[in-house]
């Protein structure tokens, strides 16, 4: 929180869970910039911030239904992407991305692009959340810091716990001016998708997330669903009788190899230059924060093409 304040700079907001991912993203953004030296990249991890802990086991509010804030949840971490206008100090540009998005592009040309005088630009949900709810995508945002002087993450954060407000529209983007929101191209924010056009990758399918194969589910379901009521009920029942993460299974493989490869290819030049050691991972493996085979995923896992090159033979 003390770092010098800089013009551009990229923040990946993460939690322990998600610490492995974070790195990875951290050394994408600046391996696959020509422009490198223009922008700064930092965490900001949710054990920096005491008030997310002061908040275990307590009600808030999300989509209109009373939940228990866990901070050992996958993603504890979503409040703080509201932090990097005041971590700028309210000047300059900020992109914020989560923990499980690999740059594939350059960023500096999202840091640098015209806003048009925008606060803020994303994309749209995909599926219901976007089509039907009209859901922004806040898991990617390049943000003109001057202009978001109203944010507040602590005092916002604290708001969901007095009832106040609520964590799905203020995730959602739905409490800001609409007319200060301006949509960038989805390939700035590629769900599950790796293609020649893709920008930043990201793994946002959870089930999926490539390193986590096979480890037990450890994040919590959405408990509204608008197009089928009755499966909302389902969920609820199952999780007030049986717990938070009964019966949800375990993670999946990702249905592409390619977004697999990407990721344990980035993984693999971690470790190489002594971004990840190896004992880290041992050390999240035995946490069941990354999958029991990721050692020998890196080493049979081919490089990837030097940057800032396309990293490997991907379909139109």
């Amino acid at each position: 929180m003390g770092d010098p304040i800089v013009d551009y700079c990229v923040f990946i907001h993460t939690n322990h869970k998600q610490i492995t991912g974070a790195l990875v993203a951290q050394y994408a953004l600046k391996r696959n910039s020509v422009n490198a030296d223009k922008f700064d990249v930092r965490i900001i991890d949710t054990a920096d911030y005491p008030w997310l802990q002061e908040h275990e086991g307590k009600m808030y509010l999300r989509d209109g239904v009373k939940r228990v804030w866990l901070n050992d949840d996958l993603q504890s971490f979503t409040p703080l992407r509201f932090m990097p206008p005041k971590l700028m100090g309210y000047q300059g540009r900020a992109v914020v991305i989560d923990p499980d998005i690999f740059a594939v592009g350059d960023v500096w040309e999202l840091l640098t692009r015209d806003m048009q005088g925008k606060s803020i630009m994303c994309r749209m949900r995909s599926g219901p959340k976007g089509y039907i709810d009209k859901c922004m995508a806040s898991s990617v945002m390049l943000m003109d810091c001057a202009r978001l002087t109203h944010w507040d993450a602590e005092r916002d954060f604290r708001e969901m716990f007095e009832f106040r407000r609520d964590y799905q529209p203020w995730i959602c983007l739905k409490l800001e001016d609409r007319d200060s929101i301006g949509f960038f191209e989805d390939e700035w924010n590629d769900f599950d998708r790796l293609t020649r056009r893709t920008k930043m990758l990201h793994n946002t399918r959870r089930r999926t997330q490539p390193w986590k194969t096979g480890l037990p589910t450890d994040w919590r379901p959405a408990e509204r669903f608008r197009m089928f009521p009755p499966a909302a009920w389902v969920m609820r029942a199952r999780r007030h009788l049986f717990g938070e993460y009964a019966f949800l299974g375990n993670y999946k493989r990702h249905p592409d190899p390619n977004q697999e490869r990407f990721f344990f290819g980035l993984l693999r030049e971690c470790v190489e230059n002594g971004i990840v050691t190896e004992e880290m991972i041992r050390h999240e493996m035995a946490h069941n924060h990354v999958r029991h085979d990721a050692m020998e995923l890196i080493e049979r896992t081919p490089p990837l093409a030097p940057a800032p090159n396309p990293p490997m033979e991907l379909p139109a």
